[in-house]
């Protein structure tokens, strides 16, 4: 007798898609139906028509266990990164965050006192950031603690930039440096091992100050949509390096139809992360690469505004666009050219 069901259907596991291959199987059959949607599902917010600007909206999810630690996440400071990684997104699209929603799902180990302290960071965020927390949610957990934040902002018809929009032979530039916040989360993570082990011995953060707080409160990169606006660049694609470098710009190369190529010698590298390195015995260009987590922008502009940007310390010109045809590269700091690959953080796993 034949016990095999020959019709059974392919159970095929969410671990062995990444994350954003994931998104794409479950969204691409949606098709936006309203005139108002101008951008749906593919770039850091979505786009919708307004009267004198577009509308910008965008979500985000931190699971306890998956995107923090509260072992050594601080609720003050978790709340307080849950609003900037968000605002982060908005400042992809060129844009200004305006209002937020928050909603949590909470384990019945949590006091009214520890959400008083998750809140708390949640309104300092949002009082620098000048936005308003305009709703939001409230339920239980049996798994521990779910931040779920929707932001709103607004950004000029004339300025909203997306991942796609890169032409070949425009100069690929990040902002700020790159690395330091998977750095500061090694380093939490090693000061865990060592108090589980040895629970007298009070964890050693000297000295990492500045990759701490890139891990634990990062800010997002607002500050430098301002000096672009005053140097009169729009940048032609732009993205937030939330998953390392090499994935950002891949989806740059994906949505703009063209190659890129990085450059290793370019890429810039605090100089405590390279002394952390050291200490690590790791590579710090792999961990700005595919670390993540570091909210600073990847972007591309013409080379006519080269000349702007060149001296300005907060702007470092990693790499250019080529035609799609040429792939995309990388170039290590011996002349070696390695073909580009995304190794990031991937939520799916």
């Amino acid at each position: 007798m034949n016990i095999i069901d020959d019709n059974k259907p392919n159970i095929t596991p969410i671990s062995s898609f990444g994350e954003f291959k994931l998104i794409d199987r479950l969204t691409k059959n949606f098709k936006c139906q309203n005139k108002q949607t101008i951008m749906g599902i593919g770039d850091d917010c979505a786009v919708l028509e307004e009267k004198d600007n577009f509308k910008l909206i965008s979500t985000d999810m931190l699971v306890e266990g998956v995107h923090f630690d509260l072992s050594y996440t601080p609720l003050k400071h978790l709340g307080y990164k849950s609003i900037a990684v968000n605002i982060s997104d908005i400042c992809a699209m060129n844009g200004v965050p305006t209002q937020v929603t928050v909603s949590i799902a909470v384990s019945n180990r949590f006091s009214v006192e520890a959400l008083d302290e998750l809140y708390s960071g949640i309104k300092l965020a949002c009082e620098k950031y000048n936005i308003d927390l305009v709703g939001g949610d409230t339920t239980s957990s049996l798994s521990g603690l779910v931040i779920s934040v929707s932001i709103l902002g607004q950004v000029k018809k004339s300025k909203i930039t997306y991942r796609k929009g890169a032409n070949v032979n425009d100069l690929l530039v990040v902002t700020g440096d790159l690395g330091a916040a998977y750095f500061g989360l090694q380093i939490l993570q090693r000061e865990k091992e060592i108090f589980k082990d040895n629970p007298t011995i009070q964890p050693d953060l000297t000295g990492h100050d500045y990759a701490l707080q890139r891990q634990l409160r990062p800010e997002p990169p607002s500050k430098y949509l301002k000096i672009l606006d005053e140097l009169s660049i729009v940048p032609t694609s732009m993205i937030d390096i939330s998953d390392g470098l090499s994935s950002e710009a891949l989806h740059i190369s994906k949505s703009s139809k063209v190659g890129v190529c990085l450059h290793e010698e370019k890429i810039p590298i605090d100089y405590t992360v390279m002394n952390m390195a050291a200490e690590f015995k790791l590579n710090p260009i792999a961990f700005a690469l595919s670390g993540g987590e570091d909210y600073e922008l990847l972007f591309t502009i013409s080379q006519k505004d080269y000349d702007k940007i060149k001296k300005d310390p907060d702007f470092t010109i990693v790499g250019y666009v080529t035609d799609m045809s040429e792939g995309n590269s990388f170039i290590a700091s011996d002349g070696s050219s390695h073909k580009l690959t995304a190794q990031g953080w991937d939520s799916t796993k």
